[in-house]
């Protein structure tokens, strides 16, 4: 049985903005949502807690430690043209120690890059935009 397509998979994201009110992206090399940009994460491992899971994840991906600071919200990932779901919270963080973002999963991740908050690119994920719009609504109440 598959995570994400024999049942509902349960993944995380780290939504991390610089103190440029920049976003970072990952260019995804597989699907779900091949060649779109998303905020790093993954899944979530049995008997892992979901915040260790995204310090997991950035830090596998990423080669930097982050801070949880908040939980955005939870999204509903659901692909239907390649039939995947997933449910997936976004935690607003930031990184630890000054580190330096650097692609450290190349088979999975073809590009990386800082995105002003203004102007991200067309194609983000669904689990991006979730995030973008829970984000915005956050900085609006306060």
């Amino acid at each position: 049985m598959i995570q994400g397509k024999d049942y509902i998979g349960v993944g995380c994201g780290a939504f991390i903005v610089n103190e440029n009110n920049e976003l970072l992206l990952q260019l995804r090399a597989k699907a779900p949502e091949r060649e779109f940009w998303s905020i790093p994460g993954g899944k979530v491992e049995m008997f892992e807690k979901m915040e260790d899971a995204v310090k997991r994840e950035v830090l596998e991906e990423t080669g930097v430690e982050v801070e949880i600071i908040d939980l955005l919200g939870i999204c509903n990932h659901i692909v239907e043209s390649e039939k995947t779901h997933w449910m997936s919270p976004s935690f607003l963080c930031k990184i630890k120690n000054g580190g330096i973002p650097k692609i450290m999963e190349p088979t999975k991740h073809l590009d990386m890059k800082w995105f002003p908050l203004d102007n991200l690119p067309e194609n983000i994920t669904i689990t991006t935009k979730v995030a973008v719009n829970n984000y915005n609504k956050m900085k609006f109440e306060k």
